[in-house]
């Protein structure tokens, strides 16, 4: 199984994304273990609307993912954010690092408004809490460039009719330095966060295994008398 996990880099007034470092650590991870559970393709977008869809896009193309797993950076948020929805819109007061400004926007004119994710994001909420990180399934992804990845994702797995797990996942900013601890000022670390990132890694891979395993029934009969 192959896994595409995107992040962004840092944009506005944030020095550091948490999403990019997490997406870097997890792809250490994977090398360094000889995982064979699935093949990770680690990738920074660009903090741009059209930008970050063009790599997306090209991504896509190139490596032919069996699932998708965007993450980005939720500011004011303590948990873990499972998206439910993605919005065709683009609305946001601050410009996209490439200085574009968008408001009332939609990301595909005629698209539907609403795509769902196609994450089991239910379990992957129940998962988390269960390894003691906070966690909980959000209904608005924003209107920022999060949104837009994670719309454009959705946008073309439904125009090329091939239904794969593809979704977004906000994780909260974390401490300026690291640390061997979980959580330092009541902030999840790097760490923490990449290891509730790879047991959702891992989810995936356990349900792709079982479909796969459905899809595939050879027979195990011989030729009749």
């Amino acid at each position: 199984m192959r896994i595409l996990v995107t992040g962004f880099e840092p944009f506005g007034s944030l020095s550091r994304n948490p999403s990019e470092e997490i997406v870097r650590e997890l792809t250490a991870r994977a090398q360094a273990a000889g995982e064979r559970k699935f093949q990770l393709v680690g990738e920074i977008l660009p903090t741009e609307y059209d930008g970050a869809a063009r790599r997306l896009t090209r991504l896509i193309e190139e490596s032919r993912p069996d699932a998708i797993l965007s993450l980005g950076v939720a500011t004011k948020s303590d948990a873990i954010r499972v998206e439910r929805l993605a919005l065709n819109l683009d609305d946001a007061e601050a410009p996209d690092n490439a200085g574009e400004l968008r408001s009332g926007q939609p990301i595909v004119p005629g698209a539907p408004m609403v795509y769902f994710s196609t994450l089991p994001i239910e379990a992957m909420v129940q998962m988390l809490r269960e390894a003691g990180l906070p966690a909980a399934i959000s209904n608005h992804a924003g209107t920022y460039v999060c949104n837009h990845v994670f719309y454009t994702a959705r946008h073309l797995f439904t125009e090329s009719e091939r239904q794969i797990p593809c979704g977004f996942v906000h994780v909260p900013e974390v401490p300026h330095r690291r640390s061997s601890s979980s959580s330092q000022n009541g902030r999840l670390t790097v760490e923490a966060l990449a290891d509730g990132l790879e047991l959702l890694l891992r989810l995936l891979a356990r349900e792709w295994e079982v479909l796969t395993a459905d899809r595939v029934t050879p027979s195990t009969r011989g030729p009749r008398d």
